[in-house]
C-alpha cells in the first residue's frame, strides 16, 4: 500500500549568496520514520502555490520549526526587535495553506514556528518576546551549548485531562520537553483548544478539534525522534490520522 502523502512546506535561505528553499533533515526524516508517510517539500512561492493542486494531493501537512519568526504585522503589531529573522515568502505560503488544509479537513501536525503559523492563521497573536513578559520563564535554549543540550529535556508541561493530546499519550498528566523559542501564544486563534500549557502558564500545544487532526506543539518532537516514545506516539497518530483521510480521499474507506 502506497504510503500517505505530507506536505512539507520549505523555508527560504541564503546559502554561499544563493537562494534555497529548504527543510531541515530531521523534518523529513520524522515524516518518512515516525509517521509512517512520504514527505513532499512544497516551496515557500506565496502567491504563486496553487494550494488547490497541493491539497488535492495532500494527505497531511507538517509545518516545521524554524529560526524565523511569524511577521508581526499578520497580527496587527509592529516587529519588536529588526535584528530577529524573518521570512516573509514562507508566511505567504503556510498562512493560506493552513486556513485551506483546515476548511479540507486535512491533517496537521505543527511544531514550533508552525504552531506560532497556525495560530496566526486563525486570528490569534504572539508574544514577541516570551522572557520579557512579568512571571515567563525564558524559553530559549543558550546558543553557545552544543545541539544535544540545546535540544535536551528542559521543563515539563501539564496536559489537559481527556484532551486529544493526552489521549496520544495513554492519558498522562505531564511529560518534560525541550525549549527553543523566544515567542510564544499572547492570544488565542478562533476554534483553539489548548492541550498542554508549561508552569509558567505558556501555551505549548493545542489542537482544532473541528479537524478531524489538527494538533500543534510548541517543543521539538522530531529531536533524537527514535529515542523518545512521546514523540514517536504523536507522530504515529499523524500517521494514522493521514492514512484514514487518504482512504477518505481516495474512496476506499
Amino acid at each position: 500500500m502506497r504510503r500517505p502523502v505530507v506536505i512539507v512546506p520549505a523555508c527560504t535561505r541564503d546559502i554561499g549568496g544563493h537562494p534555497y528553499h529548504a527543510v531541515q533533515y530531521k523534518y523529513i526524516d520524522a515524516v518518512a520514520q515516525g509517521a509512517n508517510c512520504a514527505p513532499l517539500i512544497v516551496p515557500a512561492l506565496g502567491d504563486a502555490v496553487d494550494i488547490d493542486s497541493v491539497l488535492g494531493n495532500a494527505d497531511g501537512i507538517m509545518l516545521t520549526g524554524s529560526a524565523s519568526n511569524v511577521h508581526a504585522s499578520h497580527y496587527e503589531q509592529d516587529v519588536l526587535d529588526p535584528a530577529l529573522p524573518l521570512d516573509p515568502a514562507r508566511d505567504a505560503t503556510t498562512l493560506p495553506l493552513i486556513r485551506a488544509a483546515l476548511n479540507r479537513g486535512v491533517p496537521i501536525l505543527a511544531i514550533c514556528r508552525g504552531f506560532q503559523e497556525m495560530n496566526v492563521a486563525l486570528g490569534g497573536s504572539l508574544h514577541q518576546a516570551v522572557q520579557n513578559i512579568s512571571g515567563m520563564m525564558d524559553h530559549r535554549e543558550n546558543p553557545g551549548d552544543t545541539l544535544d543540550n540545546q535540544y535536551g529535556p528542559k521543563h515539563p508541561i501539564a496536559l489537559v485531562p481527556g484532551g486529544l493530546m493526552s489521549r496520544i499519550l495513554g492519558g498522562v498528566d505531564e511529560i518534560v520537553v525541550n525549549s527553543l523559542h523566544g515567542q510564544g501564544i499572547d492570544r488565542l486563534g478562533a476554534g483553539i483548544v489548548i492541550e498542554a500549557t508549561a508552569h509558567d502558564g505558556l501555551v505549548e500545544a493545542f489542537s482544532v478539534p473541528t479537524a478531524p487532526f489538527a494538533l500543534a506543539l510548541q517543543w521539538h518532537p522530531e529531536w533524537r525522534l527514535l529515542q523518545n516514545p512521546d514523540s514517536m506516539k504523536l507522530f504515529g497518530a499523524f500517521g494514522q490520522a493521514c492514512r484514514e483521510y487518504r482512504e477518505r480521499r481516495l474512496g476506499l474507506k
